[in-house]
Formats: structure tokens, sequence, C-alpha cells
């Protein structure tokens, strides 16, 4: 089965707990604090794998959450790092994050890495908090939660050449002759299913790889017919193979073949049109084909490259196999994401400071606070002992919640709510 388009979950692994200890060893009277720091929680990382030709393992598992760090220890020792949590795919996938539409990564080459969620720091142990004013302090980070994200995998093939047409002009036909590949023939619309690809190899010994992609129609892009599934895969090719049907037999005319197929690229993507484009008159061997042909070319502008064969005979195959590396060679590749080339300049202006968390009353007269950065920051704490409680109290009111919440109405007593956990509100 063929897959080419699928969301997941990713979650990048949580830092370790650090840890509160102290130094309990003979001849050492004074012996302080001695809690080690948690390790760093694993990132997931996307690597491309040659041998994948399809996104099918991700039906299968949609949830990826690397391992945590492992907790500080006493005796000041660190907890371990986790080890990175390693993902395949297969080259040509692009990745996006799902919520914002951001495209976090365009994997292609063999071995490329992307990290696409990263695994939270450590917590610190108590002695990194020690000082001069607190010499043993019983205070401990809880390790930095990992980074959560849906993400959306977009495969698109990768291929020099792309073969386009109506369904049944013969582009399957063309690939297992030009190819060692077998795709499925049939004498019936939309036989073939699922992109194919197959390495073409030209009498002077040059290669490029061609992919025959399914049938497309009219509105196409707007979703009708198996073709717009597909049409993502033309993104990546640097030259466009049209295969038209010149005998007509389907009794459709072949010029407007032509003129729908070229509307349907450009209604999906404009930039296709920038890649060349090569006209293939299919099935010449058939009646009425020649005369055809001769109509067609009176309609089409004069440097339009337009090569008669026939698939079937391999009457002319060579001449366009030989007419496709030439272009190959003289065509650069098309990025899919256009990076404009900005002057580099640096422009510094004033910003308030923009508070980052909401609170929200709800029917029971509570207080709900949210935001990222106080979620972190709550997540971290080791509500266990009483003076890692203070320091989130501190760090509330560096935040501006504190005021913010007056400035609400909150009294003292109201509840305030925190993620699942609930608070009172002291002046």
């Amino acid at each position: 089965m063929f897959v080419d388009q699928v969301k997941i979950y990713v979650k990048g692994g949580d830092g370790g707990n650090g840890m509160v200890a102290f130094r309990r060893e003979k001849y050492v009277p004074n012996g302080g604090p001695a809690g080690g720091d948690g390790g760093k929680g694993a990132d997931v990382i996307f690597v491309v794998e040659e041998g994948l030709r399809t996104l099918m393992d991700f039906r299968y598992q949609r949830h990826f959450k690397a391992p945590r760090g492992e907790h500080g220890m006493s005796k000041s020792q660190h907890g371990k790092n986790a080890e990175d949590m390693i993902v395949k795919v297969p080259p040509g996938t692009v990745v996006t994050d799902a919520d914002t539409g951001q495209v976090l990564a365009d994997l292609v080459t063999h071995g490329q890495k992307a990290v696409v969620a990263r695994g939270g720091r450590g917590g610190r142990g108590n002695t990194r908090f020690a000082s001069p004013s607190n010499p043993a302090p019983e205070l401990a980070e809880n390790g930095e939660p990992g980074q959560e994200r849906n993400i959306m995998l977009e495969l698109k093939v990768l291929a020099d050449v792309g073969l386009v047409g109506f369904p049944s002009v013969g582009k399957s036909t063309l690939l297992s002759v030009v190819s060692a590949a077998r795709p499925k023939i049939g004498a019936y619309h939309f036989t073939t299913i699922v992109p194919n690809l197959g390495v073409v190899e030209t009498e002077d010994g040059r290669g490029f790889v061609m992919a025959d992609l399914p049938g497309l129609i009219e509105g196409a892009h707007e979703g009708v017919g198996l073709g717009h599934q597909f049409l993502r895969h033309i993104e990546r090719t640097r030259v466009i193979v049209h295969v038209i049907d010149m005998s007509g037999m389907e009794g459709r005319d072949p010029y407007e073949d032509y003129v729908t197929i070229n509307s349907e690229l450009k209604e999906y993507n404009l930039r296709l049109t920038e890649r060349p484009q090569i006209i293939v008159a299919n099935k010449m061997d058939m009646p009425e084909a020649e005369e055809n042909l001769k109509l067609f070319k009176e309609k089409v502008e004069e440097d339009v490259q337009i090569f008669p064969i026939s698939a079937v005979t391999r009457q002319g195959v060579r001449d366009l196999l030989f007419a496709v590396a030439n272009l190959l060679e003289n065509t650069p590749e098309f990025p899919l994401e256009q990076v404009e080339d900005e002057p580099a300049r640096v422009m510094y202006k004033f910003e308030k400071d923009v508070k980052n968390f909401t609170i929200t009353r709800e029917s029971d007269g509570s207080f709900v606070v949210a935001g990222a950065d106080i979620e972190k920051v709550f997540k971290m704490t080791d509500f266990s002992r009483e003076e890692s409680v203070r320091r989130f109290a501190r760090q509330m009111r560096g935040l501006g919640i504190d005021e913010a919440l007056r400035e609400r109405g909150a009294k003292d007593g109201d509840i305030v709510k925190i993620l699942e956990y609930e608070f009172e509100f002291i002046d």
C-alpha cells in the first residue's frame, strides 16, 4: 500500500529531576550539598533512509515519545543523558508543524537529519543552588518537559522526470518500455493508482529517474479523480513529459487534452509552469494519428518540443530519451520553498514586554492561569519541599502573575488553578 501523507504526534524526552542530597562522610564535619543534576531528555530525530519508498510504517505507529533523562544522584553525580530517538523516513519527506503550518524540514538525501522535537534539559540539583547566604539549600528542580508537536509528514517522490497526462494515454506502457519498472497496464481508466518509479538509462550511459503518475482529469487540482492525490509528486521533478494520445481513439481532442492538463498543473501550483515540458505524441502506430498530429502542431506554439512515438512498437523512443537527458543536464533543481535573498541588515527597535500568559475566570469564581512559561516553571518545581514552593512564588511574581491576579480582582483565599492543580491566593 502506498501512503504519502500522514499526521503523527512526537514528544521529546523530559529532563531528569535534580536531587537534594548532602555529604555525610567521615572526617568531613561540614559536608554541604551533594545533589546531582538530572540528565537531558532525548530528542526525536528524523533520518532519511534510502531504502524506504512510502510512509506506510506511520500508519501503524503514530505516537513517538522519546525517553527521559536519568535523575540526578547523591555525591553530586549527574544523571545520564537519554539516547536520541531515531525515526527513519523515506527520501522526499516534507515535515510540517500541523498546528502552525511551518515547514520544519525537507528531507531529501540519504542520512540527512532533522530534530523535530527537542528533549528537555535536566533539572539542577541542590549543589547548584548553594550560595554564601544559603550554603545548604534544600532546593532542586524537576526536569524540563520535552517539546511536544503534532506533525504532518508529506512524501513528494524524488524523480527527475514526471509523466503526466489523461488516463490511458500510455504513460505506464512508456515507463515499462524504457525502464525495468513493471507498472500495472490495462485497457481501462485509472489502472495506475499509485506513483511508479523507474530508472532510465540512455544508450550513451546517462541515467535518470522517471515517475509515472496517476492520470489527471479536468478539475484534478480541486480534488476530482485520482490524480489530485499525487499532484504533489510533480513538484520535485525537473522536467515534465506530457503524454498525449494522438490517435484520439477515446473521442477526445489531443489539443484540448494538452490545454486541460497544463491548466490543471497551473491551478495546482504556478511554479510548475517554470518546468521545461516535452510533448510526447503517443500511439502513432494507430490510424488517424498522423492527421491529428498535423492539426495539433498547427495549434501549439512553435517552440514546443513534440516527439511522435509509439510506446508499443518503441518507434521514436530512443530520440525521446536523448532529448530528456539533454534537457536534464541544462535544468537546475527547483526548490520547494521559495527563499528570498534579503540584504544583511539589522534593525533594533524597542518592544514592550508582552505578557505571555492568560488569566480567565470560571463559573465557580476561581482563576485559571495558563501560558507556556508558567506551565514550564510549574512542572519543574518540586512541591514536596518548602524551599522549592517559595522559589515558585518568587518566579510567579517575576512573571507578573501576582499583579495581574490582583488587577482581575483576586482576594486573599481565592482559588487559583494552574493545569490540574489548585492553590489559595495569599495577598
